[in-house]
């Protein structure tokens, strides 16, 4: 059985929270994975399951709440322009650091996934591989994707989704229960919502500080100051083995992560099928095969090289 750490590692003007999986029997060679959860805003809960990896793979996971968000420390009075993609790079880095992980391999799940491409462009010695699962190379593509599924939705549910955007009225009961449509079809395909998804729903109600900010009020109406990010031009930039992974029903359409396998030298790409955006919920056992595999090969190719070499 996989031992769990829980810490703090100071950061800013206060700490990130850590959660550190250990394999009972660490297998030779096996680099540690580091988890980034979504939002931005949400925590790590809804990812909790890939502890998993630990054991299965031999390997250390590593979870932690973004600053602002979940565990870690909040400051909902920071002005807007505090919350960027360069804070939550210094923090991955100081985090790695303060773990004494000198190399790593990182697996992002949406917002995750953007930040991972963030922290690879810069070609830092401390990334070993990227796992971009659910993610939009661009948030112009991911708004048009969104647009095309809002689309299919009942005549009702988009009128009334129209009426309140209008108004600005985003915590009318009517509109969240409009937008919970979308999300049953597109974000969490499960009845009833894992524990998990709603553990880092509950901590982004209790503090939407920075998802508000750099988001917006729910998945499909991007209005905060993200909504004119874009990673496509600096993908080539990124050097080490990628991933990229998606579901068949995930807002994360396909025109949202092609940029990455068209642009990162040596992508491959996997859809999961039945899956939409939480696919490591909803197929659990195949996401984490696909993620187990990709690290494997990757180490595999790593010391084979490194023999040639």
């Amino acid at each position: 059985m996989s031992t769990i750490d829980e810490s703090r590692v100071p950061f800013r003007s206060g700490y990130t929270w850590v959660r550190i999986t250990r394999p009972d029997a660490a297998r030779a060679g096996a680099l540690p994975l580091v988890v980034l959860h979504g939002g931005p805003g949400f925590s790590h809960d809804y990812l909790r399951s890939l502890a998993e990896l630990a054991d299965t793979t031999g390997r250390t996971v590593v979870h932690y709440d973004q600053y602002g968000c979940g565990r870690s420390t909040h400051e909902p009075e920071a002005p807007a322009d505090f919350w960027t993609p360069e804070l939550f790079v210094e923090e991955f880095h100081t985090v790695l650091a303060a773990l004494g992980i000198e190399r790593a391999h990182v697996l992002g799940q949406s917002w995750g996934g953007m930040l991972g491409a963030e922290i690879a462009v810069l070609r830092p010695a401390n990334v070993a591989s990227l796992q971009i699962c659910n993610s939009p190379a661009a948030m112009h593509l991911w708004s048009q994707a969104a647009a095309a599924l809002r689309e299919e939705l009942p005549a009702e549910v988009r009128e009334a989704l129209e009426r309140h955007e209008a108004r600005g009225s985003y915590d009318d009961p009517e509109y969240l229960t409009a937008s919970h449509e979308y999300d049953r079809r597109h974000v969490v395909r499960m009845d009833p919502t894992p524990q998990d998804y709603l553990d880092s729903v509950a901590n982004v109600d209790a503090d939407p500080t920075v998802y508000h900010t750099m988001n917006g009020p729910n998945e499909f109406h991007v209005i905060g100051t993200m909504r004119d990010w874009s990673i496509i031009d600096r993908l080539p930039l990124i050097a080490v083995p990628t991933l990229v992974l998606a579901g068949e029903f995930d807002e994360a359409q396909p025109i949202t992560w092609q940029p990455f396998v068209d642009r990162i030298p040596g992508a491959r790409s996997v859809v999961i099928a039945g899956a939409s955006h939480c696919s490591h919920l909803e197929k659990p056992e195949e996401f984490r095969a696909i993620v187990a595999e990709f690290l494997a090969d990757t180490e595999t190719e790593t010391a084979t090289t490194e023999v040639s070499a």
